[in-house]
C-alpha cells in the first residue's frame, strides 16, 4: 500500500506539471485532527482547474494515479442525478487499497468553494487563489442545541411513524415495516441520542458521518440498547425492536427535555405505546380494534 507521502507526492507532482491545475486542496477526514488515523481514510482531493471540459472529454488522465479496482463518476451516471453543478468527480479505489475522491472545480468557483467547508487545507496554490485560509476545523459538524419546536417535531415524527411500523407488521408487510422502522423512526432516535451526546459535552463535538462516533459520548447502556434495536428478518424480532426503540427514545428524550427545560409529552407517548401493543395482539383476521 502506497504511503501518505507517496500518494501526496503523486497528486502534487501531477498538479505541478499540469498548467490547467491552478490549485490543489484537501478536504475530509485527513484534515480533521479529531478523526483517528487509519488505513481506510480517503484522500479527498480537489483540483481547481481551467478548461474543465478537456478533462471530462478524456477520462483516461486519471489512470496516472494507479491501477484501480473500481471507479465511479457520479456526474456521468444516469441513475443518480448530478448535484455538483459545474464540478466533476472521480471516486477511485486502487488495487493497493488507497482511495482518492478527486473533484475538479472550475477556478471561477474559488470564492464559493472557500465558504463551503472549514475542513479544508491548501496543498498547492499557484496563483494565490486561497489566501489566509484558517486552520481546518470540524466546527460546522458539531451537534447543535435543538429548539423546543425542533425537539417537539422529533418526538412527533418518531411516535407517528411507529404506528406505520405496527400496521406493516400486522399486515405481514415486512419490507414496509422495516423501511419505516429503519429509514424514518431510527433517524429520530439517533437525533435524540446526538442531542444527549451534545448535552454531555456542552455541544462542542461532532459524532461523525452517520453518527459513527456516537458510542463515545452516550451511556454504555444506551449504546447496548441501540445495538439491540437492529432486528433480524422475522416479524417477532421487528416487534421487539419497535418496542425497544420506544423505550430508548423515551429515556433519552426525557433526559434531553430535563436538561434543556423542554416538555416531554408522556401522555401521548403512553397512548401510542398502548396502540402499538393493541395492534400486536390483534388476530390476523381482525375486523376492528
Amino acid at each position: 500500500m502506497r504511503s501518505e507521502r507517496e500518494m501526496m507526492s503523486l497528486v502534487l507532482g501531477m498538479a505541478e506539471k499540469d498548467e490547467r491545475v491552478r490549485a490543489v486542496t484537501l478536504e475530509g477526514s485527513r484534515t480533521n485532527p479529531n478523526v483517528p488515523k487509519d488505513l481506510f481514510r480517503d484522500y479527498d482531493i480537489s483540483f481547481h482547474v481551467t478548461n474543465m471540459q478537456s478533462y471530462i472529454d478524456q477520462h483516461a488522465w486519471v489512470d496516472a494515479f494507479g491501477e484501480r479496482i473500481i471507479m465511479q463518476m457520479p456526474e456521468a451516471m444516469a441513475m443518480f442525478p448530478p448535484d455538483l453543478g459545474n464540478r466533476f468527480s472521480y471516486l477511485m479505489l486502487f488495487k493497493d487499497g488507497n482511495r482518492i475522491d478527486m473533484t475538479l472545480i472550475p477556478v471561477e468557483e474559488k470564492d464559493d468553494y472557500v465558504k463551503e467547508d472549514k475542513l479544508m487545507q491548501v496543498l498547492l496554490d499557484k496563483d494565490g487563489l486561497f489566501p489566509n485560509v484558517p486552520p481546518s476545523t470540524d466546527v460546522d459538524y458539531w451537534v447543535t442545541r435543538p429548539s423546543a419546536d425542533f425537539y417537539a417535531d422529533c418526538f412527533n415524527e418518531f411516535w407517528w411513524v411507529a404506528t406505520y411500523v405496527a400496521k406493516g407488521l400486522w399486515r405481514k408487510e415486512m419490507l414496509y415495516a422495516q423501511d419505516h422502522l429503519n429509514n424514518l423512526m431510527r433517524p429520530m432516535l439517533l437525533k435524540m441520542l446526538e442531542w444527549q451526546a451534545g448535552i454531555r459535552t456542552d455541544f462542542t463535538l461532532s459524532v461523525g458521518k452517520n453518527g459513527k462516533f456516537l458510542d463515545r459520548y452516550i451511556p454504555e447502556e444506551s449504546w447496548k440498547k441501540l445495538m439491540a434495536t437492529y432486528p433480524a428478518g422475522t416479524y417477532e424480532s421487528v416487534w421487539e425492536a419497535l418496542f425497544l426503540m420506544g423505550e430508548l427514545f423515551r429515556e433519552t428524550a426525557q433526559y434531553v427535555a430535563s436538561e434543556l427545560d423542554f416538555l416531554y409529552p408522556l401522555e401521548e407517548d403512553a397512548a401510542v405505546t398502548d396502540y402499538l401493543e393493541r395492534v400486536r395482539q390483534l388476530d390476523p383476521d381482525a375486523k376492528s380494534m
